[in-house]
């Protein structure tokens, strides 16, 4: 049942959806070549690039998958005013991201991470950055920012937190404060080992290592041992939800009043877990906003992120893929065949034909259905991937 309402969810009410992100902003770049020879100056592979590619990264790729999902979504954060600050203001304008609170610092750079591949192999990552905590007229101005959106009105925010200085502990927990005001939920990705500036939170969404981490004791990837860590925290720091991500065991959430979900992992192969983790806050959290049970939100966020680590380097899940994706899930539980609303099936109708898929549509009252209306029926559906029947009252 989960999948029929998140499929309902995404087809008809997330793009409604206003969600604010806040936190250190970075420019992932990709340079992909081959390798067919060793260096004559040193014994280093000769990477000849053939092509270069840059995404939004760190915080600005939990803002490109809800962007892709097709929420409405505000970036607040800081980066440096140059050459690489342009390229991001490119791609968020691509996307529809409104940027006004990504605030432009003479004082800095924009972080940007620079991956070699060589044959869908990483070779090698170079990091540039300088890490500051913000700059008191940086705090006053992204607080101004985020004050005026909660006051015209917001479904959520995400806090993703890479340790670059934005997420300082003063200033993450004033973001939880104003937002608890305007009862807009608040869900942290975390970083490092002490989570007290995360306290009071609605969501925390730690892989295993960083829950480890934050409880000081490894444990093995085993339901029993997870739960009890996410418990502990749950507890110690009073987070509602912690939402441990689990690699090939899916994702654990432990919530209030005992409430346990663990939902297990979805893709069939593996190739780069990079972003999975941004994937997983972008979707929980606009599930969450939306008033999908939690139940429904985990079962959404882990198909997102099946089809994340399916792919190779940093990617954004869209809106349609997942749609696909939670589809073919309800054909094979045998939700297949339902009654869908107009506003639904409009938005089918459209993923299915951005698909390459062909849609065919009868109609009739089916009063008596007989042998006449199956032989039609057979064969209107043997026409396209897809068949949509609309059913006629008596009086029409």
């Amino acid at each position: 049942m989960a999948n029929l309402l998140c499929t309902a969810f995404l087809a008809e009410q997330i793009q409604n959806l206003k969600i604010a992100v806040i936190g250190d902003v970075m420019l992932d770049r990709y340079f992909y070549g081959e390798v067919k020879r060793i260096s004559p100056e040193a014994p280093v592979p000769v990477n000849k690039v053939k092509r270069i590619k840059s995404v939004l990264g760190g915080a600005a790729n939990v803002a490109a998958n809800l962007a892709h999902l097709e929420c409405r979504v505000f970036m607040g954060g800081v980066t440096g005013a140059d050459a690489n600050r342009e390229v991001l203001e490119a791609m968020m304008t691509e996307k529809g991201i409104d940027y006004s609170g990504l605030i432009k610092s003479p004082q800095r750079e924009t972080i940007t991470k620079m991956r070699i591949l060589g044959a869908q192999q990483q070779m090698l990552r170079l990091d540039f950055e300088e890490t500051c905590d913000l700059f008191p007229e940086e705090t006053e101005a992204l607080s101004l920012w985020l004050q005026k959106l909660l006051e015209a009105g917001l479904d959520g925010v995400i806090v993703s937190d890479y340790a670059k200085g934005v997420c300082s502990d003063n200033f993450v927990q004033w973001v939880i404060t104003v937002a608890h005001k305007y009862q807009v939920p608040v869900l942290i990705d975390p970083k490092g080992a002490d989570w007290a500036k995360y306290k009071g939170c609605d969501f925390i969404t730690p892989n295993l290592k960083e829950m480890c981490e934050a409880a000081g004791e490894v444990v093995p990837n085993e339901d029993a041992a997870v739960l009890r860590l996410a418990r502990n925290a749950q507890e110690k720091y009073q987070i509602k939800n912690v939402v441990v991500t689990r690699s090939e065991q899916g994702m654990t959430l432990a919530g209030l009043n005992g409430l346990v979900i663990n939902n297990p992992a979805t893709a069939q192969e593996v190739f780069d877990v990079s972003g999975a983790g941004d994937t997983v806050a972008a979707t929980l959290l606009a599930g969450a906003a939306g008033k999908l049970a939690l139940q429904e939100a985990v079962f959404m966020a882990n198909r997102a992120a099946g089809i994340v680590v399916a792919k190779v380097g940093t990617y954004p899940v869209h809106r349609d893929e997942l749609l696909k994706d939670l589809l073919a899930e309800e054909r094979k539980q045998g939700y297949g065949y339902r009654t869908l609303s107009w506003t639904e099936i409009e938005s089918l109708a459209k993923t299915w034909k951005s698909c390459g898929e062909k849609t065919v549509f009868t109609n009739g009252c089916f009063d008596i259905l007989h042998v006449g209306h199956v032989s039609y029926l057979e064969k209107a559906a043997g026409l396209g991937k897809h068949l949509v029947v609309g059913l006629n009252s008596d009086a029409s």
